[in-house]
């Protein structure tokens, strides 16, 4: 029997806006196969200008959504490499996440149809708000794509962990929970932007951290922020643990300062991972950017013993490659008119077929 086999293209900018991240993947009703993987970085005045999405005028924004649109167009052209996938399915890049208002809101810019001109290839994007629509919180959206993979396994803890880090408990048949776990490489990001007045964005392998001293006592107080203590479903925007809870708690951060407050930082972070693991789950799986902080994943994996600690690639998926790959399988699903969102982690009210086709 053959197995009809397809080829899609994920597109991804997460909240450290460092530029589109592409993936080529091949798929079939049961399997994903990562082809090839790329992250096309942004100039750095685009970057500025994603960084700054939300504070600009109305004018600035659309002009800023149909530049996206093309920055996202040549990295589906580029991962394709002539090749002609079936659909190309966009996140685009999250301006605003307001799951909690009334009513719930969510912006991703990044337009889909100068990708469908620029490539001839049928998009699917804007995936949140149909999920909003019905009750849920437009997020997290990879555990659905987490739940194809991986029910059929034992219970396992996924992790990915861009600058929000999520979570889903999944195996034995079903997935159990899903939900955004707290800050992922978002606060050390910041911290070292403004230790550094921008001249540097992230804390590379996690060598300044691990030169640091992380401050225990602070880390137990910070743990005890509401959100952690809120019941799923529940998402986060990137604002939320942001600026200005960091120089609440961090003030001066200096270059001097900085070892200290990334040590911190980054067991804050893997102590907030590590709580949301139930304790009859043995395996986590790690991925995203924070699976190349060496020192972020050395206090993950001592904060969840006895259970052992994995990244994706283990089965098949780069790190950095799983949130595209997700959202080309939710374009695909979306085309074939297949549900695509997963309630359990969201909350909302059904089994939907989420995001917005614009044909080839």
């Amino acid at each position: 029997m053959t197995v009809m086999k397809t080829l899609a293209v994920g597109l991804m900018s997460g909240t450290s806006a460092d530029g589109v991240t592409a993936a080529l993947i091949r798929l079939s009703s049961s399997r994903v196969e990562v082809v090839r993987c790329e992250t096309y970085p942004y100039s750095a005045a685009l970057r500025g200008r994603v960084l700054g999405a939300a504070k600009l005028t109305t004018p600035e924004l659309s002009r800023l959504n149909m530049e996206l649109g093309e920055a996202f167009a040549r990295a589906a052209l580029k991962i394709s490499r002539g090749k002609k996938p079936s659909v190309i399915g966009s996140h685009g890049q999250t301006v605003w996440h307001g799951p909690d208002q009334d009513p719930a809101n969510t912006l991703q810019i990044g337009e889909a149809s100068v990708i469908a001109e620029r490539t001839g290839i049928t998009v699917v994007a804007d995936f949140r708000p149909r999920d909003m629509a019905a009750g849920g919180q437009g997020a997290p959206l990879v555990p659905a794509f987490d739940e194809f993979l991986f029910a059929k396994g034992p219970s396992r803890a996924l992790v990915n962990i861009g600058g929000i880090a999520n979570v889903s408990i999944v195996g034995n048949g079903s997935l159990r929970s899903a939900f955004d776990t707290g800050p992922g490489n978002g606060l050390m990001d910041l911290a070292v932007r403004i230790a550094t007045k921008g001249r540097s964005h992230m804390d590379a392998g996690g060598r300044m951290a691990r030169r640091g001293w992380a401050n225990a006592s602070l880390v137990e107080r910070l743990l005890k922020h509401p959100y952690f203590r809120k019941r799923p479903p529940k998402s986060l925007d990137k604002d939320f643990f942001g600026e200005k809870f960091l120089l609440k708690r961090f003030h001066p951060i200096t270059l001097a300062s900085l070892p200290d407050v990334l040590a911190t930082l980054c067991l804050f972070t893997a102590r907030s991972i590590a709580e949301s693991v139930p304790h009859d789950v043995h395996e986590v799986v790690v991925s995203g950017g924070g699976a190349l902080n060496a020192t972020l994943m050395r206090a993950l994996a001592l904060s969840i013993e006895p259970a052992r600690l994995k990244t994706s690639k283990a089965y098949g998926l780069p790190v950095m490659a799983k949130e595209a790959a997700c959202f080309a399988w939710l374009g695909w699903r979306a085309l074939n008119g297949k549900p695509n969102n997963c309630p359990q982690a969201t909350g909302s009210r059904r089994r939907l077929i989420l995001g917005k086709i614009v044909p080839s």
